[in-house]
């Protein structure tokens, strides 16, 4: 019960904020995330700690360093979630103006024309729900794919705004069905797969040099359909808008058994990864306790 009345707390907080949100420029909003997110790292114990400890596994253990990487991440995701209140009351043109270049938009005409569709594979980096506001006010078509929020009022907001431009959602305990009617009819089909779920599919593959739990639905879509599979990435910049850069299609040299195949896929994507993270540490979501899994608990010794 306390639980579920947090959850009540938080919405309308949500709603208060998008009010005010309303009435506040969005760059005088991304100053005041910039102090919240400071605030919130010192007051979040537990996610603060998570973040550090995923830092520390992932480079080396110089604990300042990634103390002040954990910092800007909580800062990055404050002004992410700005941005996110601020979508609920931009139009097409306002989100046309936050991005302002895009990199290997060739890869993604390139891979529609071929007619078999094509699945960007983000991951919670820079602002990753932007991508899709964005295409969709370019005139693409597609869905992505999201994990259902079972706190119905959570689920509606999101859902609302993701609408509001044009975004179609296929939920991850749907049929794979719909995904692949999506590629069929040469539409895009965002994923997110850089996070620890136990509740979906997966294998473990190399990523910061430690075996890691990760979903393996993108590569068997790929597999299944032929689309291409394209990392993409939403990177804020320092004037605080933001540069798509999309990658090459994922090609490799597989070996025809599929189980192996799966692999290869997984782990060229996560290998993309973790060279933008490197690139750009505090624009990833460190929060996520992503090495909860291990090989021992999941059976899967690879």
């Amino acid at each position: 019960m306390k639980i579920k009345t947090r959850r009540y707390y938080i919405y309308y907080m949500l709603k208060m904020g998008i009010f005010l949100a309303r009435f506040i420029p969005r760059d005088a909003g991304i100053v005041i995330a910039d102090f919240a997110g400071r605030v919130v790292f010192r007051v979040l114990e537990k996610f603060r700690n998570i973040a550090i400890s995923n830092l520390n596994q992932a480079f080396s253990s110089d604990h300042q360093r990634n103390r002040l990487i954990a910092r800007d991440v909580f800062r990055n995701l404050a002004k992410t979630g700005v941005d996110w209140i601020k979508l609920s009351s931009f139009s097409g043109e306002d989100i046309d103006g936050l991005v302002t270049e895009i990199s290997g938009g060739e890869y993604l005409d390139r891979v529609l024309s071929e007619g078999r569709g094509a699945i960007l594979l983000a991951s919670h980096f820079g602002n990753w729900e932007l991508l899709s506001f964005y295409l969709s006010v370019k005139g693409y078509k597609g869905c992505v794919v999201a994990k259902r929020i079972y706190f119905y009022k959570y689920d509606k907001f999101i859902t609302r705004l993701r609408n509001r431009f044009g975004v179609n959602v296929v939920y991850r305990d749907e049929s794979p069905k719909r995904l692949l009617k999506t590629l069929k009819r040469n539409e895009i089909l965002g994923m997110l797969a850089d996070q620890d779920v136990d509740s979906v599919e997966g294998i473990f593959v190399d990523f910061f040099g430690k075996p890691t739990y990760t979903p393996t639905a993108p590569a068997k879509l790929k597999m299944s359909s032929g689309a291409g599979l394209i990392p993409v990435f939403t990177i804020r910049k320092p004037d605080n808008t933001y540069k798509i850069v999309m990658e090459e299609p994922l090609a490799l040299s597989l070996s025809g058994n599929r189980e192996k195949d799966v692999k290869l896929y997984t782990q060229a994507w996560t290998d993309v990864l973790e060279r933008y993270i490197r690139q750009y540490p505090e624009q990833w979501a460190w929060i996520h306790r992503r090495w909860k899994t291990k090989p021992h608990q999941s059976g899967d010794g690879k």
